[in-house]
């Protein structure tokens, strides 16, 4: 690409904004030049203002900017917003930057199970961008709205895509591990997480069920027919600080030779982002551990650059598999996985498919 794309992150204070000003401020196709915060942040340097709290230090080129109040006029100048902020704040404003003409890549849940609102997962659903026409046909808009899944749900399914496609799935069993920081900054006090496991995570178990569903359904007749498969979900949160694990239990469609078939089906998976050169796209989208012990958050999680998922522990019997999966839940399923979209959208602008 010759000129940068104008960029902006809503919310650009909090874990998974810091994330989007992380991955955007040296990004080869995207300028970042507007940063939005709460009213009481604005007028103050990024650098000055901002908790920063990423294990890389802040970018020197972020931290002079001017963080603006977060509003539609905020961003003008931006043509792609990356959205890191809370459902309620994100739906009013989501769909008046759309209006604008503005492309909303957004980590916020609401519209995400909309029919003409493509939820990407790019190298499990890449395709399903196509549903930007009909979105702009149907509610007569420039702009559009691109989701970004759960963070659960974009761990899981990135391993579920390479099975389903070699083997078929009829029932998926998982339980979460997943991190504190998935909660946001404020989101699990101290004395409720340490040395404890906490059960429950409200509405998370439905958004793996329909997300995944939506993610691995085929898209026809400009809408998405979600995969007719039972998935049953129980997550949890742990004292860790990123990297969600899950267990993963699956009755496949058909039995594969040996778990070396299995593991090949992982490995040599090469989907449409990594031949299409995006920057963000990891070289090996799934990464397989054979040690017994494998995965764990603070040794993988930053495989690809945090945007790698990692499997282990992978055991066969007859048609049920079994196996752990490990990503990073700011990056792979967050931020990372927004900044991918963007790139996605943007290659196939650029080959006049869009």
């Amino acid at each position: 690409m010759v000129d940068r794309i104008k960029a902006a992150v809503l919310g650009a204070t909090g874990l998974v904004g810091q994330r989007f000003v992380s991955l955007l401020a040296s990004h080869p196709w995207f300028e970042l030049v507007a940063l939005t915060a709460s009213s009481e942040r604005a007028g103050k340097r990024y650098g000055d203002t901002v908790q920063w709290l990423l294990e890389t230090p802040m970018p020197s080129n972020v931290a002079e900017i001017t963080v603006a109040a977060t509003s539609p006029d905020s961003v003008e100048e931006a043509e792609v917003v990356f959205v890191a902020l809370p459902k309620e704040a994100a739906m009013e404003i989501e769909l008046e930057l759309a209006r604008r003409g503005k492309i909303v890549v957004s980590n916020a849940s609401n519209y995400r199970l909309e029919p003409d609102i493509p939820l990407l997962n790019p190298e499990a659903n890449w395709n399903h961008i196509g549903l930007v026409e009909e979105q702009r046909k149907k509610r007569g808009w420039r702009g559009a709205i691109l989701k970004v899944p759960n963070c659960s749900t974009a761990v899981l399914t990135l391993s579920l895509k390479p099975v389903l496609d070699k083997f078929g799935i009829r029932d998926v069993h998982v339980t979460t591990m997943q991190a504190i920081s998935g909660a946001g900054l404020r989101g699990v006090p101290g004395y409720v997480i340490v040395d404890n496991i906490v059960p429950f995570i409200k509405n998370e178990e439905e958004k793996i069920i329909n997300e995944s569903r939506k993610i691995l359904g085929k898209l026809e007749n400009n809408t998405v027919k979600p995969l007719e498969v039972n998935i049953y979900a129980t997550t949890t949160r742990v004292p860790v600080l990123d990297g969600h694990l899950e267990s993963v239990h699956l009755v496949l469609g058909r039995e594969p030779g040996g778990p070396k078939e299995v593991i090949e089906a992982f490995e040599s998976w090469g989907p449409r982002p990594q031949e299409l050169g995006l920057p963000t796209a990891p070289e090996k989208p799934v990464i397989v551990r054979r040690e017994p012990d494998r995965p764990q958050p603070r040794l993988d999680r930053l495989n690809g650059r945090g945007m790698s998922v990692t499997v282990g522990r992978i055991r066969l019997s007859g048609r049920v598999l079994q196996y752990l999966v490990l990503g990073h839940n700011t990056i792979r399923g967050a931020a990372g996985t927004g900044v991918l979209i963007a790139e996605l959208y943007y290659k196939i602008k650029i080959n006049g498919l869009i």
